[in-house]
């Protein structure tokens, strides 16, 4: 994509209006434009981090075996009524009416609607295990709508949900999908930790939130030192065997919020203790029949019997972890995105559009990547040097190759990591083969 097409809206200075770091990022990039009081449009270089983030969660889920579906938004209040949650969620649900004056809600989250769709179809035991999925835009009336898209009013959430025959079996689709979690945020660059938590409005009685380091993270927490060099992304997984032992190698080391704190445990880590803070970027619960049981989802046993089928819930904040990364992953220029995420991989930087030499080179070079797969962004804007330099920088491209007439004239381009800073002195072609490897 050439910038000189591209809808991108940067800003010098930061808006008043922002008070975090992620928040003054993205303005300043031109990933959003806020469309009222905590809503926000996402412009075309936001889109591509959203969709990019959206895409790793679903091969993620896709490979536990979760499918896909898309419930509606506008939700019928009786189903919320017969769990028992419509009087209970408080003035952040927006309830509304419709023309025929039936009780309507923008739905914050889908227990009951996909409760309901399972009960209408299931009958036995063989109609289970089921885990099914969606990415889609929510809805909740906070009070106070502040940091961006980190507390945002309209989000974009992934939720899971499970369906099992019992506690036993339920926890097998737990294990599962705790897994898939910290593979998916592995593969955003992300080490995510994942710690006891309340259920909160969801109800249940095991649940566990995941939350990734940064300094200006929400929450206060301590874990054991281990969690910073764990790695599963590369670890191949058969999710039909038992996966209780892995599970129990990452719960068993020592994390918690500040709520959650234990003295006496921080005490015996020693050295091997880290404070810090942290962002959380995933929720699982397992509730067991607390929705099936009002809405009647229940199925015949191998005896014959019915029983209620036991439940978990599963939420990813798609929107809110691009809040998220950069609070973690950034400095003083701007963003810095991890490769699997960014907008994209290379930034090309013609330093002196018109010269015959620099255009041929930079069109040359912008060509074969392009035809090759690569995705980039080629700055053929009619700038200064110093602004091009600084606007790579502030969105945060991995890679930028940067050509003038000077490095030419030696036969050389210049090559810079965004995350390092390191800059290299290389042939065109060299530089091409280095970002193909």
């Amino acid at each position: 994509m050439r910038l000189s097409h591209y809808f991108l809206p940067t800003l010098k200075e930061n808006p008043a209006e922002a008070e975090i770091i992620s928040h003054r990022l993205m303005l300043r990039s031109g990933m959003i434009r806020q469309s009222s009081a905590g809503i926000y449009s996402w412009l075309p270089m936001g889109y591509r981090v959203l969709k990019k983030i959206e895409n790793i969660i679903r091969e993620e889920q896709n490979a536990i075996g979760c499918q896909e579906i898309l419930m509606p938004t506008i939700q019928p209040a009786d189903l919320w009524r017969i769990s028992g949650r419509y009087d209970d969620y408080g003035p952040e649900m927006l309830r509304i009416k419709d023309r025929h004056d039936r009780d309507m809600l923008f739905g914050p989250t889908n227990e009951e609607q996909i409760t309901e769709i399972f009960a209408a179809s299931a009958r036995s035991y063989r109609d289970l295990p089921k885990l099914m999925y969606h990415i889609q835009w929510k809805f909740r009336d906070e009070v106070r709508p502040r940091f961006g898209v980190m507390r945002g009013r309209e989000f974009l959430m992934k939720d899971a949900y499970s369906f099992d025959l019992n506690a036993e079996e339920s926890r097998k689709s737990y294990n599962k999908m705790f897994i898939s979690y910290l593979r998916t945020y592995e593969r955003m660059g992300l080490t995510a930790i994942p710690m006891a938590a309340d259920t909160g409005p969801i109800g249940g009685n095991m649940s566990h939130e995941f939350l990734i380091l940064a300094e200006t993270g929400e929450s206060e927490i301590a874990c054991h030192r281990d969690f910073l060099n764990r790695k599963l992304s590369n670890t191949k997984i058969n999710y039909d065997e038992d996966l209780q032992l892995i599970v129990n190698d990452y719960t068993n080391q020592y994390a918690a919020t500040d709520e959650k704190r234990d003295a006496n445990a921080e005490v015996a880590l020693g050295n091997d203790l880290i404070n810090a803070r942290g962002i959380e970027v995933g929720h699982i619960f397992y509730f067991g029949t607390k929705y099936s049981k009002p809405l009647g989802a229940k199925v015949t046993d191998t005896g014959g019997q019915e029983v209620f089928v036991e439940m978990g819930s599963y939420g990813i904040g798609v929107s809110r972890l691009v809040g998220a990364i950069i609070e973690a992953s950034h400095d003083n220029s701007g963003i810095i995105w991890p490769e699997s995420i960014a907008p994209f991989k290379t930034g090309l930087i013609n330093l002196k559009v018109g010269d015959p030499k620099c255009d041929a080179a930079c069109d040359d070079a912008y060509t074969k990547l392009s035809s090759l797969g690569e995705e980039i962004i080629y700055d053929d804007r009619e700038a200064r040097a110093g602004t091009k330099f600084v606007d790579m920088d502030l969105i945060g491209i991995p890679w930028q190759i940067i050509i003038g007439p000077r490095g030419l004239g030696s036969g050389v381009v210049e090559m810079k990591h965004r995350s390092t800073g390191e800059r290299h002195e290389l042939s065109l072609e060299s530089a091409m083969t280095k970002l193909l490897s």
